[in-house]
């Protein structure tokens, strides 16, 4: 039986909303902001104390080249967009492989429509494994599925999938023990 809190958070899940490319800041933002802004836009997914991200990952992933380097200190969408794929992937993949991908995809589409995919991908994960958790059947996105995002597909299940599994087991840690456990 799933408990109540786990329910919530599969809720919580299914109407999760990443923000798109539009809908990210049109001026440029300085460190601190960047990272206030991406675990703000990440919060439902991470629990507070989680090192979602911080300036020294963000100037890793710069150094890398997982990222752009700010002008003048100053970051743009597409950091942000960059940060919020990276934190997320990072969870199932190496930092190489999610170089790869982002270079590929970048190459494919463009920084806004590949941005844009990932999210609806992620979005379409955490509802389908939510929707399991809570024995609701969720059928799969109609649109034709092509090879090339497979890979998309798969990481953000995987995502999706391993975060409600630490859920349930944080969420069980905190239950009292019964004599039936």
């Amino acid at each position: 039986m799933v408990s109540e809190e786990m329910k919530t958070f599969c809720h919580q899940v299914m109407d999760y909303r990443l923000p798109r490319w539009k809908e990210l800041p049109e001026f440029d933002i300085y460190m601190d902001q960047l990272i206030t802004l991406v675990r703000k836009y990440l919060s439902v997914l991470f629990e507070e104390e989680d090192a979602v991200i911080t300036s020294s990952m963000i100037n890793n992933y710069v150094k890398a080249g997982l990222i752009p380097k700010p002008e003048k200190k100053r970051y743009n969408a597409q950091h942000i967009a960059s940060l919020i794929v990276i934190t997320l992937m990072k969870q199932m993949l190496s930092i190489s492989q999610i170089k790869e991908g982002i270079q590929f995809q970048l190459e494919k589409l463009g920084p806004q429509e590949a941005y844009d995919r990932f999210c609806e991908e992620q979005e379409l994960a955490l509802q389908m494994v939510a929707a399991q958790v809570l024995g609701q059947q969720r059928e799969q996105s109609l649109r034709e599925r092509h090879a090339d995002q497979l890979a998309v597909q798969l990481v953000t299940m995987s995502f999706a999938s391993a975060l409600t599994a630490r859920k349930m087991l944080a969420l069980r840690k905190q239950q009292p023990k019964t004599d039936a456990d």
